[in-house]
């Protein structure tokens, strides 16, 4: 099984991603938050501070663009080949958001698939990297998918990586594994798998279900739970080890105190060193506890503290007070059960 790292605008730049594969290493590959070329440039200088190789040392990044013009994508693609060494981009049709949809671009794109074929017609036939595709199944219906695949198909892609859902629920209902499942027989590309597996519980189901998939996108569940990927990895030894009969002796750990406060701390250096002023480095770590948070136990009352915190000082007292007095979930790996590989 490979794990990817979704992209996730304002959270995983490079800063996060150096420090999640420092204290949890092991994930195949990441992907930036998209990229916006338009008629003027390629990449903007925050875009382009984000993918510089020296940013992204031991670390597999595959860029992502947001567009629907294919002689855009192909500037870009080229910039990141030529200047920073990339071999593979990955186009965004995936982004609910209003204010991208409207312009035909992300989940929007798929409400125009006569376009989209001839984009990929003209990108195929220059691009010089791999492409690779993030993608919803449709705007207002599954049964669109059935279309976009059949476009998708026309084209040797990297690999497909669908989220079950279309443009109108945004992140909310369940990803539908009805229509995955069809993707998973109709697909010509190799598929990889996002959508709301936020827990090994989740992956565990996940693979039960789609034991052929090799291939998973983790987002929000890492956020929460940076090592859900060494997790899920430790699950894939047992089920291994169950079928071959062997005995299975536990390798993994689930993260201490620890190694969370050093995930947080080297975190709240790295950004307090890039951004200016209090009032940034706080709004940036308040983000980031929208989602660690929920790895403790009990964390309410120190979340809201946390949130209300508009000095430094009230942030730091508000976090210590966390680490000093909850412990971290518990993150028990699912037992098999006689049968089961």
């Amino acid at each position: 099984m490979e794990f990817y790292f979704a992209p996730m605008e304002g959270i995983t730049g490079y800063i996060y991603r150096n420090a999640h594969q420092k204290f949890f290493p092991g994930m195949d590959k990441y992907f930036t938050p998209f990229l916006s070329p338009n008629e003027n440039r390629a990449l903007n200088p925050k875009e382009k501070k984000d993918i510089l190789r020296e940013h992204n040392i031991d670390l597999y990044v595959t860029p992502q663009i947001l567009t629907n013009r294919a002689d855009f994508f192909l500037r870009a693609a080229r910039e990141l080949k030529e200047e920073y060494g990339y071999e593979e981009v990955n186009l965004n049709l995936g982004c609910p958001s209003g204010t991208v949809v409207s312009k035909g671009k992300g989940a929007g794109f798929l409400g125009d698939l006569e376009g989209l074929d001839a984009f990929f017609a003209q990108v195929f036939a220059k691009a010089e990297v791999k492409v690779s595709v993030k993608t919803r199944v449709g705007i207002s219906s599954p049964e669109e998918f059935y279309r976009i695949l059949e476009v998708y198909n026309r084209y040797p892609l990297q690999e497909l990586i669908v989220h079950p859902r279309v443009r109108k629920d945004f992140y909310k209902n369940k990803p539908d594994w009805g229509i995955f499942a069809e993707a998973v027989r109709r697909s010509g590309n190799p598929l990889c798998y996002n959508g709301d597996i936020f827990t090994l519980a989740d992956y565990v189901k996940f693979r039960k279900e789609f034991p052929t998939v090799g291939k998973v996108m983790l987002g929000r569940g890492l956020l929460v739970n940076p090592a859900l990927a060494q997790q899920a990895r430790e699950w894939e030894r047992q089920a291994e080890a169950k079928a071959k009969g062997a005995v299975y002796v536990p390798a993994f750990y689930p993260p201490d105190k620890e190694k969370a406060r050093s995930f947080h701390d080297c975190l709240f250096e790295a950004y307090r060193e890039e951004l200016s002023g209090d009032t940034n480095l706080l709004f940036k770590m308040k983000e980031l506890w929208s989602y660690m948070a929920c790895l403790f136990t009990n964390y309410e009352k120190y979340w809201k503290k946390i949130k209300k915190a508009s000095r430094l000082c009230e942030y730091g007292e508000a976090v210590n007070r966390l680490f000093a007095e909850q412990e971290l979930r518990k993150w028990e790996l699912p037992a098999l059960r006689e049968g089961e590989e």
